[in-house]
């Protein structure tokens, strides 16, 4: 099976490395093209089988799986460019969540599905997200999803919680990280510690955490309960936490659902003039 990747940018070179380090697939079997096709050649040099091509329309043709690693608005033009290579065998990944499956089946031949990755796949860990269109067989479906086990877990989502969904899995990385800033900040602002020693008392505390949950010891509530004695330190940030937390990820929900609605608007305008 050849797999073809159009756009190298940050999701495009995550997934690279994922199915390089998982083994997925082999070297050999990926086919990659970039606008900027220096960084194309920068992930050949590091995995010297991989096919560098610089004609999209070439990779297309070639490529039994291809993944769309493009922005939203750039994907109606390269589909009016490359539309006339796909054909029924083959399957279209995008991995944006504004175009749901049904829209892209109503653009392309192929079969279609969407997947919503996450950098924690990198670390061949964290969720991948799927939608499947109704002409994917369930060959290829079955075909996607244990690929991705390699490198992911696998989570088959309805349409309407697409953006929430890709908030968590996929946004979350960077919300967590902001708020980890957050927190160093405020406490070398505050006290005497350094930014140094913050910083790596937060990455060991986040790498703690995190194989706790893995491992199965606790699960998120258990967790706030083992840690908050009655009456004690954790208890009194706790409540701080209450009085903001409900809020501020109230407002974060909205800003990202309206702009998740605002390029489903961009991209149905691009498909009316087109």
């Amino acid at each position: 099976m050849k797999w073809g990747v159009i756009g190298t940018g940050n999701m495009g070179q995550i997934l690279i490395h994922a199915w390089m380090s998982s083994g997925v697939i082999e070297p050999d079997q990926l086919y990659i093209t970039n606008r900027t096709i220096s960084k194309a050649h920068a992930i050949q040099v590091k995995y010297p089988g991989i096919h560098v091509l610089e004609d999209k329309m070439e990779l297309t043709a070639v490529a039994d799986i291809l993944f769309i690693c493009a922005r939203p608005t750039e994907i109606y033009p390269l589909i009016g460019e490359i539309h006339d290579k796909l054909t029924s065998e083959q399957c279209l990944v995008s991995i944006t969540s504004p175009y749901s499956v049904q829209r892209l089946e109503h653009l392309v031949p192929c079969q279609v599905v969407r997947m919503i990755p996450s950098i924690t796949n990198r670390a061949l860990s964290g969720t991948t997200l799927f939608s499947f269109g109704e002409s994917v067989t369930k060959v290829m479906k079955g075909y996607l999803l244990q690929s991705s086990k390699l490198f992911s877990n696998p989570q088959d989502i309805e349409e309407d919680v697409t953006r929430i969904a890709s908030d968590i899995v996929s946004c979350g990385p960077a919300f967590f990280s902001y708020l980890a800033q957050e927190f160093i900040e405020a406490a070398c602002r505050d006290t005497n510690i350094s930014k140094q020693e913050a910083t790596s008392l937060m990455e060991n505390m986040l790498i703690g955490y995190g194989k706790l949950l893995e491992e199965g010891h606790y699960s998120l509530p258990l967790l706030v309960e083992k840690v908050c004695v009655k009456g004690g330190v954790t208890g009194e940030g706790i409540k701080a936490l209450e009085g903001e937390a409900g809020r501020l990820f109230s407002g974060l929900i909205s800003r990202t659902h309206a702009k998740y609605r605002e390029d489903i608007e961009k991209i149905s305008y691009q498909m009316l003039e087109g």
